[in-house]
């Protein structure tokens, strides 16, 4: 009976959480870690051409194609409009979506209607890119979309605006497109995590006689510190790989005014170059770019007062330890 008892209390479950993982890893190894490797490599080789499978190391000179992507005019202008793009569309997306947030957390405002309001304001997130695309190529179309008819018809313009060939109306479109499409996402997330602030600690500030703006910004802020690293992160990586909006609405233009670096490296793969080296070293480059812009972002919104903390209390420890050891040596010589 005894050892029966035994066997039970020392039986791990540990063995069954692998089981039910097993699935994940390795759909993960056999459909993202693999093909991120193999891009790797194949930013080393020549490969090229559709269907081709053989390949050969560029041992000569390694970062050619690095160097060739780095050097080409389209990638600089593809990368200072994906900045470009993702900034202009970050910032009025995260203000807008801690506007709202506060608004519908605010404790002393009641908004009739909130979640059909969330709804609305999230549905724009849900409805595919491809359909946005067409839906605003439509709007802006010339001379007889929607939005030039009004502006006529208004008297804001005497003639049609071939919104769709200028690049600067181009690129505010899709800025305004971005913005319209994650504002609702980030608005949620955002509203949950102020709901997991302790509503005590706003009655205490209620208390005190603070108003809705330093309740905002001395608590509601520095407790989603972890929530807007998140965003900030998520948003930094679909920025950086916004793809599917510049190539649908204007296949990258007009004149590369609206081309990414996902567009390029797709046109490299696949638009009838095949450049699959130079496409997977476009990619490789990307992705050192991402991994680094979202580690400086971690570390510049890491929790100071914590990090503070845990050195104090380790300077503590080596205090305590020498002076155990002080001690020690003190009784030893005592006894001796």
């Amino acid at each position: 009976m005894k050892r029966t008892k035994q066997k039970k209390n020392n039986f791990s479950y540990a063995r069954y959480g692998y089981l039910f993982s097993l699935p994940f890893a390795l759909s993960y190894a056999i459909f993202s870690l693999y093909p991120t490797l193999y891009t790797a490599i194949i930013g080393f080789t020549d490969l090229k051409g559709i269907g081709k499978t053989d390949f050969h190391f560029l041992w000569n000179d390694p970062f050619q194609n690095f160097r060739t992507v780095l050097t080409s005019p389209t990638f600089q202008t593809a990368f200072k409009n994906t900045i470009v793009l993702w900034v202009s569309n970050f910032i009025p997306q995260m203000a807008l979506a801690l506007l709202l947030a506060a608004w519908f957390t605010d404790r002393r405002t009641k908004v009739p209607g909130k979640g059909l309001f969330k709804v609305v304001f999230y549905m724009p997130n849900i409805i595919t890119a491809a359909t946005v695309a067409i839906l605003f190529n439509a709007l802006f179309g010339h001379p007889m979309g929607p939005v030039n008819d009004l502006l006529v018809r208004f008297g804001i313009l005497k003639e049609p605006f071939n919104f769709l060939i200028k690049k600067g109306a181009a690129k505010g479109i899709v800025i305004f497109i971005q913005t319209w499409m994650w504002y609702g996402y980030t608005m949620i997330v955002l509203i949950s995590g102020i709901l997991g602030i302790s509503p005590d600690i706003f009655e205490a500030a209620e208390v005190d006689g603070a108003n809705g703006w330093q309740i905002f910004w001395k608590i509601t802020l520095p407790n989603i510190r972890t929530i807007l690293l998140f965003t900030l992160v998520t948003s930094l990586i679909g920025g950086l790989n916004m793809f599917d909006i510049p190539k649908l609405f204007l296949l990258g233009g007009p004149d590369n005014a609206t081309m990414t670096t996902s567009v390029f490296i797709y046109n490299q793969a696949f638009s009838g170059a095949y450049l699959y080296n130079r496409a997977a070293a476009a990619s490789m480059i990307m992705f050192v770019i991402i991994v680094s812009a979202s580690a400086l972002l971690f570390w510049l919104m890491r929790d100071r007062d914590e990090e503070a903390l845990k050195k104090q209390k380790k300077r503590k420890n080596v205090v305590n330890k020498k002076v155990e050891e002080e001690e020690d040596t003190y009784e030893t010589q005592f006894i001796h």
